[in-house]
């Protein structure tokens, strides 16, 4: 359903009176995103129109006079095609190959040479009462995701002539859902893949889920007594669990539980690097990074060791140039420094094996190709090549055996596997209603209105643009002053809005557009309210500004002729999405298609895999998603591998303190004693009743009736 704008914020429900984040009353979407239309607000330009002289009012108007016209239809057009939805969306650019667009319009998810449209998925979600919105995760893309980061260090080692290897662990922070480690552990034994912990929930996973014997595990973060003893009973079980020392402080406990336990510990250590890197987290590199070793702690530690008789056990050296590492030239940078690093302690007698560059391998979220902190100038060979040509010139400088290499690319190895997919249940549209024709007893305010029409060329585009936004706040005003009445104030900011569309596609065949006009297109765009949480399921987008790449999954051989931005269902002016993948910059509407009736609309985020489902939180107590879990198979079929309901009502509740049952029983005391007081009948209770406790197991977004 539709709600057409004429000048009145639409009812959205009822808006909390504030919120987490201290909103004033009315915050929430519709009139954050209506300020760029509200008075002297719209790009400054009724600022300007308040100071029309008196004179002004009486101008009269050059040229013809023209009335306004209905907008052409809008919808499907015969020209349009999958193709160009293809092209517009960036599939191709951002999808690294598991996503395009089949010829029916409907966006497919493809790996073993077989693809699957995720509508179909979609589809046989709902059949099995698994509501939107709902996380998608696909297996086969972390499995591939996996093998290829394997087989291109691989490739990389066999063309460079690199004499070690290479071993990958997953960091468990990126995305500590229990299926999607037991998938990585799964599909990462046959090359030994291995986790990276940083806290003894994480180490406890990683003990209970890897099998296979010489598995690494990686000890990061600080590290109390219990955390060090478990990394010692995992050596005791066959794992490589590597002590990477952060902090001075953690040497004594590491030393002292050794000796304790008869276990030997296997030590690496975090060095601070000077190389700094670009992109969004370059401040986990360079000095200033929160860990690693300044050289005089690292020599500290080494001087430590060979007193404790222990420098053998120092067999790895850490270095983390960056997340997110957009610019492959920063990384060859940072790898030349850690190389002298390891050097300088192989001369120093450390049993060095191991060199661990931490993670950095970039997603590629917009599909640019660029420096841009949230793409990459580089593919995945490349990376591999970069890091083991200059590993191989270094060591073979100094005349060091080559070591093992390690990464570990938490976000490039499981992001591309999730999507989030939600229906959208309403829409805003900033466009004129009802315009009716004029009339000799129209008010004269109307009438110079409509004047405007006729002066509406590229040469009197600004002039006009003043015009309308003069007699928009002269009907305002005189509504104000009870000298106009509600339906004439309704038909006057109906031409208004007109006349900003005019304008607006007036701008679009000018090649200089005045200042004043160059956002109007974005104030005037759709608000597509969609059935999720930002704050739940998109954390980042919220917090850091992150970019996801964002499609509707079906109708793409229809031509999407409207522009939005996306709101979801909090009451949050947060809670919005209006910055978008463009071709080749950041976009600040998204092209959709007009809603049918009684036909649902389904828009897919993609790349969502890292850290969302950790990150998020229960503002508006929303809870978690549904989740479904599908496998696809070579002859193009799909399994439903495993199904998660999300949060009831009563979860979310308890999550924060209440308690369910003893809510019922309140509740039901205040219908029993409303049956007393004769407000309701006792049939009545046992209905209201029935309804509150149904409600407490039902989900907790927006559901439709049947």
């Amino acid at each position: 359903m539709r709600r057409a704008f004429a000048g009145f914020l639409p009812k959205r429900g009822r808006f909390k009176g504030g919120s987490r984040y201290n909103r004033a009353s009315l915050s929430g979407h519709v009139t954050t995103f209506f300020n760029t239309l509200s008075e002297e607000t719209v790009l400054n330009a009724a600022k300007k129109s308040a100071d029309k002289t008196a004179t002004r009012k009486s101008k009269g108007k050059a040229g013809k006079q023209a009335q306004p016209k209905p907008a052409p239809a809008r919808g499907h057009t015969g020209e349009w095609s999958a193709r160009k939805s293809l092209d517009l969306y960036g599939f191709e650019r951002w999808g690294n190959d598991y996503f395009s667009v089949s010829k029916n319009g409907n966006v497919t998810a493809r790996t073993l040479n077989a693809s699957v449209e995720l509508i179909d998925i979609v589809n046989g979600m709902l059949e099995r009462d698994m509501q939107m919105p709902v996380l998608l995760r696909i297996e086969n893309i972390l499995d591939a995701q996996i093998k290829r980061l394997n087989m291109a260090f691989r490739t990389a080692i066999e063309s460079h002539g690199y004499k070690s290897e290479y071993r990958g662990v997953y960091p468990i922070k990126v995305n500590q859902q229990s299926q999607v480690v037991e998938e990585i552990a799964d599909f990462g034994k046959r090359y030994k893949h291995g986790f990276e912990v940083g806290s003894k929930p994480e180490i406890i996973v990683a003990l209970s889920t890897l099998e296979e014997p010489g598995s690494l595990i990686i000890c990061n973060g600080y590290k109390d007594v219990e955390f060090i003893e478990l990394g010692l009973s995992a050596i005791k079980l066959g794992f490589v669990c590597v002590f990477v020392v952060e902090t001075p402080s953690e040497i004594p406990s590491i030393i002292e539980c050794s000796r304790r336990t008869g276990i030997e510990p296997i030590i690496g250590v975090r060095v601070k690097t000077t190389a700094a890197v670009g992109g969004h987290w370059n401040s986990t590199s360079g000095d200033r990074s929160v860990f690693g070793l300044t050289t005089s702690q690292l020599v500290e530690l080494v001087d430590t060791l060979k007193a404790e008789n222990m420098l053998h056990c120092l067999q790895l050296l850490h270095c983390h140039l960056g997340s997110q590492i957009p610019d492959i030239k920063d990384i060859r940078m940072g790898i030349t420094e850690v190389c002298r690093y390891y050097a300088d302690l192989v001369n120093e007698g450390a049993a060095l094996k191991y060199i661990d560059l931490g993670g950095g391998l970039a997603v590629d979220y917009t599909g640019w190709g660029s420096t841009y902190g949230q793409s990459r100038n580089y593919s995945l060979q490349e990376y591999c090549d970069d890091i083991v040509d200059t590993l191989k010139q270094s060591f073979d400088e100094y005349g060091i055996a080559h070591p093992t290499i390690v990464t570990e690319s938490g976000r490039a190895t499981i992001a591309y596997s999730s999507i989030l997919i939600f229906n959208v249940v309403d829409t805003t549209i900033f466009e004129p209603s009802n315009l009716p024709a004029p009339h000799k007893d129209e008010h004269p305010l109307i009438t110079s209105m409509r004047d405007i029409y006729g002066s509406l060329t590229e040469s009197r585009i600004q002039e006009c643009y003043n015009d309308a936004h003069y007699w928009r706040n002269e009907a305002r005003e005189l509504f104000r002053r009870g000298q106009l009445d509600l339906r004439t104030r309704s038909v006057a900011e109906n031409l208004f809005l007109d006349l900003l569309h005019k304008i607006a596609d007036l701008t679009e065949s000018m090649g200089r557009v005045p200042s004043d006009l160059e956002g109007l297109k974005l104030s005037l765009a759709d608000i597509y309210y969609g059935n999720f949480s930002l704050f739940q399921s998109l954390p980042d987008t919220w917090a850091i500004d992150q970019l996801f790449p964002i499609a509707p999954i079906h109708r793409l051989n229809e031509e999407p002729t409207r522009r939005a931005v996306i709101a979801d269902i909090t009451c949050d002016s947060d809670g919005k999405i209006d910055r978008f993948v463009g071709e080749g910059e950041v976009a600040k509407v998204l092209p959709l298609h007009e809603l049918l009736p009684n036909k649902e609309y389904y828009l897919g985020v993609f790349l969502v895999g890292a850290y969302q489902e950790t990150l998020g939180d229960l503002h508006n107590l929303f809870g978690d998603t549904n989740v479904v879990s599908v496998r696809i198979n070579r002859d193009g079929g799909y399994d439903f591998v495993k199904e998660m309901q999300g949060d009831s009502i009563a979860d979310v509740l308890s999550y924060v303190e209440y308690y369910p049952k003893e809510m019922q029983e309140r509740h039901r005391n205040t219908a029993e004693r409303a049956v007393r007081e004769g407000r309701i009948t006792a049939r009545e209770r046992q209905q209201i009743i029935k309804l509150f406790n149904e409600s407490l197991n039902g989900y907790t977004y927006f559901e439709k009736e049947d």
